[in-house]
């Protein structure tokens, strides 16, 4: 913390204005070091964030905006509250969306067979990308690809940069990460090396879901059902008996067909089962077997299992022992050789013409053939089917075998170094957790009950984190994959596909008894599950790790729930058997007018910077910081008009207060100068507000301590600075030449010290004007000084609020008659009756004086008891103008 103090005099500006606020003090609070994290720390006085590194591969949106304003309100507040503030940024710029950008942005594409080419300069650089076809991409190699993501994930981090300088996140910009850079791959690579050590890190070649445009395998958490076009093909499957119909929309896996298979309760195929059928067209004998998942009610009952059409093919493929017979690549075509268990002339032939072909074309082809043979019964049936897509993907996810690279996460049995099974241990963690708001826990309870699977993590890219092993290569010059060299954690970071294991050199690069690397990189979750790690300093800071980890925030949106709040608690359990941080801060969606998620892929984002310009940072990070955390929120530029309202009406409401002395004397703070009732009850007031505004940021509640703070400063303007005005100007001295100077003083301190106490509960929301009002009468920052007590306010326990209200009703009644009668607010009243609730009796004579002045009563003021909820003014009478 800085020390503020008072300036020895007060400079307010001739004219108020938020224009310029955001250059002016940017530059300041950089050149100042006003976000700085102190390392020389102990871990009691620091409050740590894991800041959410945004993907930088193009533009952020205004639900970047949304949800990062939220994090800064937080990390403004804490250290206000005196803790030593750890809030770094870092980039996520590993993995596809990056490729995508590149390809897009370059003309370029990999092919791991080109060579390397020095200073190599690319087709375009920023033109249209995207209407540039795949095949129009010019191939290069995997180095200066990755080159080329280098250069470009630097630049847009510079713009990304400059917009968070713009909406005022009180980043310490000396901390920065990203998650390709050496030292996410220190640790990210230590730590898959450390999971590979204790079990937790296995490879298999299995079934797995597979994107065949961007020729990757794809995670559970990386899934999006969607629907998609298709049609029900009914086939006849041939028994000893009669024929069995099955429906089917995937008939290009018929080669691939394993078993029929019906639930163990459909009396329909009881007879059948533990019998065999021989499939159309092709004439290969299957089993007909039971299984529970079958589904009685669907279509004919029984369904053909085929390797693979989809996950509950896979779940019978293993559960029933069934043989492996897959017919689909990784490109999406069917494999060119004829599969040896066709052995049929017209099953040969029916293949011989699918084969290569894509899945779309291999259907019509066979297709054209069951109709020709009569084993499909009637014509196609459309429908609309929901499949897995990968979420980045626009074709629908096939099932490859490949070898793959899996961290455990508690989808399949594994008993964790705790003793514990892991998927208890990870639900137990849940618990530990500070969800806000909590009804998201159940979204993590809910997905770590519903794997089926363990982590995915080895990706068939280019731009990531490698995966750091090699394989020994047999005398024969077979890859033994079960043969795996790890390098030593002092090795760490490499890429082993251009560094040599120990024991070896580079000449025996996939020689007979040499080696050959890993060319699969590690997904961008199994680096962002880490960035607590990364950007505290584990590894290469032990002080700085010390005095950060277990961090106190993770902040983030509710759709990665799933991946990045579950992987990361994941890998902390896993490598220290504790939780990452103690509080997840779940923010909402941002919604377009017809309440849709706003997101790039559907096209209806806003972008952030036209709206800073145009309306302020200030009133951006109002509307943000309106919406509560886990609670989805419209776009609304009316709100942002409202909160650069505020902003403008804190400035002028300060000036206003601060100036009432004159000159430029020094503000005076001292609450025991506050004598007269009214004054009281105001500080009263903004006694109890600042109790509750400090209660709700504690539930990180921002949201609350907003609404709580700004309806007292519109009482405190429209009712509290009228009502005293006249009092605290004393412009012609009268009240001092009287001997009651006291009142005109309790008055301005009152003010004085409202305005003070305002600036720093809504310095969290509203960093620029607070900051510009701040200068005006004391050093240092108001980012630095001390959250506001009730305990400053004095003798504010002495007043009573309510009479804030009671002098702000009398006086609105007052002035409503005015409106109506249509004349000047500054016309006096000869005489005026207000009749009032009964017991507001006592309280109004408290503030008659200020009733007088402010609505400008130079003859009688009469109060009548009566039953009425409001004060209502019952008979009056102007004063005759001279």
């Amino acid at each position: 913390m800085t020390d503020e103090t008072l300036r020895t005099s007060t400079q307010v500006p001739k004219k108020a204005s938020l224009d310029g606020l955001e250059e002016r003090w940017g530059a300041a609070w950089e050149e100042g070091g006003t976000y700085a994290f102190n390392p020389d720390t102990e871990r009691d006085e620091v409050y740590s964030i894991d800041t959410p590194p945004p993907t930088v591969s193009g533009s952020l949106h205004v639900g970047h905006v949304f949800s990062y304003t939220h994090t800064d309100v937080v990390a403004r507040y804490k250290r206000m509250r005196g803790y030593n503030v750890f809030y770094p940024m870092g980039w996520d710029d590993n993995g596809l969306p990056t490729e995508r950008r590149v390809q897009n942005y370059y003309g370029v594409r990999v092919d791991p067979s080109q060579p390397y080419v020095e200073d190599f300069v690319p087709p375009h650089d920023g033109g249209d990308g995207k209407s540039i076809k795949y095949a129009d991409q010019k191939p290069i190699s995997r180095r200066n690809f990755i080159e080329l993501c280098w250069k470009l994930t630097a630049e847009d981090e510079k713009q990304f940069e400059a917009l968070w300088r713009r909406l005022g996140l009180s980043i310490d910009w000396t901390h920065q990460y990203q998650t390709i850079d050496s030292n996410a791959q220190r640790v990210a690579q230590t730590a898959f090396i450390r999971n590979l050590a204790r079990g937790e890190a296995y490879q298999a070649q299995a079934p797995g879901l597979w994107d065949v445009t961007f020729q990757t395998a794809v995670a559970q958490a990386e899934l999006e059902a969607r629907e998609y076009p298709g049609a029900y093909h009914t086939l006849a499957f041939h028994t000893d008996g009669d024929d069995v119909l099955i429906e089917t929309t995937r008939p290009e896996l018929l080669p691939a067909c394993v078993a029929l298979v019906a639930h163990p309760d459909d009396e329909r195929y009881q007879h059948l089962f533990g019998t065999t059928a021989t499939t159309p067209v092709f004439g290969v004998e299957i089993p007909i077997l039971a299984h529970p998942a079958a589904e009685i009610d669907k279509g004919a009952g029984i369904a053909m299992c085929c390797t693979f059409g989809d996950l509950t093919d896979v779940q019978w493929w293993r559960e029933l022992n069934l043989p492996m017979r897959a017919v689909l690549g990784k490109d999406g075509r069917l494999l060119n050789e004829t599969p040896e268990w066709i052995t049929s002339d017209a099953g040969t032939e029916a293949y011989e013409e699918m084969a290569g072909k894509t899945t779309f074309t291999a259907r019509k082809v066979l297709v054209e053939r069951l109709k020709a043979s009569g084993e499909m019964v009637g014509e196609e049936k459309p429908t609309q089917r929901m499949t897995n897509f990968f979420e980045k993907g626009d074709k629908p996810l096939e099932i490859v075998t490949s070898r793959q690279w899996y961290i455990r996460n508690g989808g399949r049995a594994f008993t964790d170094a705790t003793g514990k099974d892991l998927r208890d241990s990870l639900l137990v963690r849940g618990k530990e957790l500070e969800f806000h708001p909590d009804f998201m826990r159940v979204r993590y309870n809910n997905w770590v009950e519903g794997l089926n699977s363990d982590w995915l993590i080895s990706r068939q890219r280019f731009f990531g984190v490698p995966i750091p092993l090699w394989y020994k290569v047999s005398d024969s010059g077979d890859v033994d994959y079960d043969a795996v060299i790890t390098p030593t954690e002092d090795m760490l970071p490499i890429d082993p596909t251009t560094d040599t294991p120990p024991g070896y050199d580079e000449a025996q690069r996939g020689k007979p008894g040499g080696f050959v690397g890993e060319v699969d990189i590690m997904d961008t979750w199994a680096t962002s599950s880490l960035t607590p790690q990364v950007a505290g300093g584990w590894l290469r800071d032990e002080k700085l790790f010390d005095a950060v980890y277990p961090m106190d925030l993770r902040p983030q949106g509710q759709d990665i729930i799933r991946t990045w709040l579950f992987s990361t608690m994941v890998r902390a359990h896993l490598e220290f058997d504790g939780l990452p941080w103690k509080h997840a801060a779940i923010s909402g969606w941002i919604l377009d007018p017809d309440r849709k998620k706003m997101s790039k892929s559907k096209g209806n984002v806003v972008t952030p910077m036209g709206l800073l310009e145009q309306h302020g940072s200030d009133a951006v990070r109002y509307w943000a910081a309106s919406a509560r955390l886990g609670t989805d929120a419209a776009f609304d530029e009316q709100q942002m008009k409202i909160g650069r309202r505020l902003a403008m009406k804190l400035l002028n409401a300060s000036k206003f207060a601060l100036g009432m002395a004159g000159g430029d004397a020094q503000v005076d703070l001292d609450p025991s100068a506050v004598s007269e009732p009214l004054d009281r009850a105001m500080l009263a007031m903004l006694a109890g507000v600042i109790e509750r505004a400090t209660t709700a940021f504690e539930a990180y509640d921002h949201t609350r301590a907003l609404e709580v703070t700004e309806t007292c400063f519109w009482t405190f303007c429209d009712d509290y600075l009228e009502l005293v005005k006249d009092r605290a100007y004393d412009r012609d001295g009268e009240l001092a030449t009287r001997g009651e100077g006291a009142k005109v003083r309790s008055a301005r301190v009152t003010l004085n010290l409202a305005v003070d106490a305002f600036l720093r509960l809504f310095a969290p929301v509203l960093p620029y004007a607070t900051e510009e009002v701040w200068s005006w009468y004391r050093t240092g920052s108001v980012h630095n000084a001390q959250w506001p007590s009730a305990s400053e306010v004095g003798n504010a326990a002495e007043g009573d609020p309510q009479l804030v209200d009671i002098a702000g009703g009398t006086l609105a009644a007052l002035r409503k008659i005015k409106s109506e009668q249509k004349v000047s607010q500054r016309t006096a009243y000869a005489s005026v009756t207000v009749e009032i609730p009964q017991d507001w009796a006592d309280a109004v004579e408290l503030v008659r004086s200020e009733l007088e002045a402010a609505a400008h009563v130079t003859g009688t003021l009469d109060f009548v008891g009566g039953d009425v909820a409001e004060p209502e003014v019952t008979a009056f009478e102007f004063a005759v103008e001279d």
